[in-house]
């Protein structure tokens, strides 16, 4: 699949996009000869996002029939929510205190 150089984008602005996305469903335009960005039809999006959002579902779904979810009410799901929080609840480290001259010295700054 042939890049996009950022110069190609810069002389022939939205044409040469046009020319590569006629052949091919998406494009890569490349900065200092690394491939940074990928532009493509609108329509070619909208296709990669409903895919995404397939795998998404189909995964959701997956995890349904494993038993991977809960149906609670909202105040169950706070309650439970609240009980693994508590029950996983770690101290913070504790830091160096700041000595009085530190953090004198930051508030002047």
């Amino acid at each position: 699949m042939p890049d996009l150089t950022a110069n190609d984008l810069k002389t022939r602005g939205v044409a040469a996009i046009e020319s590569l996305l006629a052949t091919q469903p998406e494009a890569f335009i490349s900065v200092r000869g690394q491939e940074r960005y990928v532009v493509m039809d609108v329509a070619q999006y909208h296709y990669l996002r409903e895919c995404e959002l397939d795998a998404a579902l189909a995964q959701s779904r997956a995890d349904v029939a494993a038993g991977r979810a809960f149906t609670e009410t909202a105040s169950e799901h706070m309650a439970r929510l609240e009980t693994l929080l508590a029950s996983n609840f770690v101290a913070p480290t504790s830091k160096k205190p700041r000595t009085a001259k530190a953090s004198s010295s930051k508030r002047s700054a």
